[in-house]
């Protein structure tokens, strides 16, 4: 660990809660938003751990994660549709909490927030399991294919978490209006997938066979 990754990490999360808190509380009007606290705990207490134990055993991995720029164009337009989602997928669930727009009962979003977790301890695995995580599409030095755990199931179980986790985020705000829009994740991963694994069977060893392996991308049994 050195001083410059933590002050790099602290910024991102710090930037990343402010964000987060304007697009969910700023069109609600107000704080009193039991459902966008609930969202902002479940979401940023988790990450600030997972950081801090990155941080300290395996700081090379927490540096690949904080580096969000892509170098492929496609990439990055996947990485912008994504934040668009995100964006207009919060204002509206502020909105829904300014103007009583039709929310979950209390009960679905205390559900919603147990898959959330569940989802989080899902993705917390796939970083155990392996360290060649990166947020852009690169082949690192030394990177092997892992086949087993998560990876002996699903191709991409780093997606297939954060597809969790995503659908999950607009019902923990109560939003059905919300989670219509963040419906459009799962065929933004589904285009990025398509170019990554373009690029790993091209340039990562053994990847072709790991293929052949393995059968579903993302979804057992379905896809």
């Amino acid at each position: 660990m050195t001083p410059k990754l933590f002050m790099q990490a602290m910024a991102k999360f710090l930037l990343g809660v402010l964000l987060v808190g304007v697009l969910i509380f700023l069109p609600a009007g107000t704080l009193n938003f039991f459902a966008g606290w609930l969202l902002m705990a479940i979401l940023f207490v988790p990450m600030f751990a997972a950081g801090l134990v990155m941080m300290c055993k395996n700081p090379m991995l927490l540096a690949s994660r904080l580096n969000a720029k892509e170098k492929q164009r496609e990439q990055d337009l996947v990485v912008k549709l994504s934040g668009l989602m995100f964006m207009a997928g919060f204002i509206v669930a502020g909105l829904g909490r300014r103007f009583d727009w039709y929310t979950l009962p209390r009960p679905a979003i205390i559900g919603a927030a147990a898959l959330f977790l569940a989802a989080y301890l899902l993705y917390a695995e796939v970083l155990r399991e392996n360290t060649y995580l990166s947020r852009t599409i690169e082949v690192q030095e030394n990177q092997r294919v892992i086949d087993t755990g998560l990876y002996g199931i699903v191709r991409h179980p780093m997606y297939s978490a954060t597809l969790l986790l995503f659908l999950a985020m607009p019902l923990v705000l109560g939003s059905v209006y919300a989670f219509l829009i963040f419906l459009a994740y799962p065929f933004i991963i589904a285009r990025r997938i398509k170019y990554e694994e373009q690029f790993l069977a091209a340039e990562l060893a053994g990847y072709r066979a790991y293929q052949q392996k393995v059968k579903y991308r993302l979804i057992p049994f379905f896809w």
